[in-house]
């Protein structure tokens, strides 16, 4: 964990959210500045800065993620109608927190547009 990290914070539950899922990988929470009705981000539990750190010994946390995104998408509604997925890494990407993070979003129609 990074005690400078904004997520690994809400992971500790030094800083408040509201948390969809949690188990000992992974924590999926609210994201605070939405973009549809459903917009939760979805972090491992161990600080991994991005998509370009992840190696064969953190991997599990990436696979653990993709595994429970079906179950959280359907506590949340939106198994059914659909949803995207969105991992954004580095600067250019519009990566502002420095912790591997999926944005899982839904609630309305997305078009074919990225968000």
């Amino acid at each position: 964990m990074d005690d400078n990290c904004l997520f690994c914070k809400i992971i500790k539950g030094e800083v408040d959210s509201t948390k969809v899922y949690e188990d000992d990988f992974i924590c999926a929470f609210n994201d605070i500045q939405k973009v549809a009705p459903v917009h939760v981000l979805i972090v491992p539990k161990i600080h991994i800065e991005s998509t370009n750190e992840i190696t064969k010994e953190n991997v599990e946390y990436i696979s653990k993620i993709y595994e429970k995104i079906p179950e959280i998408a359907k506590k949340l509604g939106i198994y059914d109608t659909g949803y995207r997925i969105i991992c954004n890494c580095g600067t250019d990407a519009g990566q502002l927190i420095k912790h591997l993070h999926f944005h899982l979003v839904g609630g309305k129609k997305l078009g074919d547009k990225i968000i």
